[in-house]
């Protein structure tokens, strides 16, 4: 029987944790070449190539340094010839690089190849909606992707330290194929049929995580930031509802969901983010030419593109939070504004179709 080959594209902290795990996995399963590809963009750190620093000593010194990596994780500088022959291939890289990885891959990898997408965020349509990035990878190489999403912290992951991690496939029959790949014994993987759902929870947490972070900054008590968190969770679910129909309410209480939020608003760039526009009285604008060289950070990034989809169909009175939040984040609202809109928030029952006021 010819065994699986697998491959990782990307060498940042979650990628190279995660291919640790798979190829540690790799030489235990009969069925799965020993051999696990990691693909590393040509650069030097310490003047020496990071590829070269992966292969002869192990590690990865400048994304995930001090944690010993298998020696069949092999480190390739050319993105085909780490894709080529693989037939699982785990994108793990920053969102604005998939369009330019996904045109350099086309054409040169199995036709029955699968995709699994661990990237946080989207790409935009023409007309400004959401375009997930599975989709993008479906659309661009032809293959199936699934999507990987946790309340995983990459250190912690390869600490070995208790995590879990929700996986949403459209094919159940990769079921076990994908346990088997992505297990640990610290590291529990649950496999469910809720792609979209999975993927777009991986984004609409962080802008629960930047709320978050603005009553932190107001020094808010804890009831108002769980009614913020509630609140946060039941225009998630909504959003969902509206924009991706057919996703299922089960799938917020997976990893991907209501725990992963409880993170980011715990520790993350949105949350922080959020903090500092209290504290200093600074545009979020400002903030992120200043502290983030002028990248956007997903949280007020999904703020924009989410309300863009929001006022298109007029549904803004349906989710005051995230209306509140677009305004504080372009500056027509303080975030003081975002303390009104929790207390004057409609008490909602959810429904499996709509969700109606009390």
């Amino acid at each position: 029987m010819k065994k699986i080959s697998i491959c990782v594209i990307g060498s940042g902290s979650l990628a190279t944790s995660l291919a640790k795990i798979l190829a540690h996995n790799a030489v235990l399963l009969p069925h799965v070449e020993d051999r696990v590809n990691i693909f590393v963009y040509d650069e030097l750190y310490n003047d020496v190539p990071l590829g070269d620093i992966i292969n002869s000593r192990h590690v990865n010194e400048k994304y995930l340094p001090m944690i010993e990596l298998p020696e069949n994780l092999v480190a390739c500088t050319d993105m085909v010839e780490t894709a080529k022959l693989a037939d699982v291939i785990v994108f793990a890289i920053p969102r604005h690089c998939i369009l330019v990885t996904c045109n350099i891959l086309m054409g040169k990898i199995k036709p029955n190849a699968m995709a699994i997408s661990v990237i946080e965020g989207f790409s935009l349509k023409e007309n400004g909606e959401i375009q997930l990035i599975s989709q993008e990878i479906v659309k661009s190489l032809k293959i199936p992707c699934g999507v990987l999403m946790s309340v995983n912290l990459a250190n912690e992951v390869a600490l070995d330290r208790y995590c879990e991690a929700t996986l949403g496939c459209r094919d159940l029959k990769n079921i076990k194929l994908y346990k088997d790949l992505f297990s640990a014994p610290k590291f529990r993987l649950t496999v469910i049929d809720d792609v979209e759902c999975v993927e777009v929870c991986g984004f609409l947490k962080h802008m629960i995580a930047f709320a978050s972070g603005l009553l932190d900054g107001l020094e808010t008590n804890e009831n108002t930031k769980s009614a913020c968190l509630r609140f946060g969770l039941i225009e998630m679910i909504r959003f969902i509802d509206v924009f991706y129909p057919g996703c299922k309410l089960s799938t917020f209480f997976e990893s991907c969901g209501i725990a992963d939020v409880m993170t980011v608003c715990r520790s993350s760039r949105n949350r922080r983010l959020g903090e500092i526009v209290v504290k200093t009285g600074h545009t979020v604008v400002h903030l992120e030419k200043q502290l983030m060289g002028g990248e956007m950070i997903l949280g007020t990034m999904t703020v924009k593109a989410v309300n863009y989809m929001i006022q298109q169909k007029g549904l803004q009175n349906k989710f005051p939070l995230f209306s509140t939040l677009y305004n504080i984040c372009e500056n027509k609202s303080k975030p003081e504004d975002l303390l009104n809109s929790i207390i004057s928030n409609p008490n909602i029952i959810y429904h499996p179709t709509k969700l109606r006021p009390l």
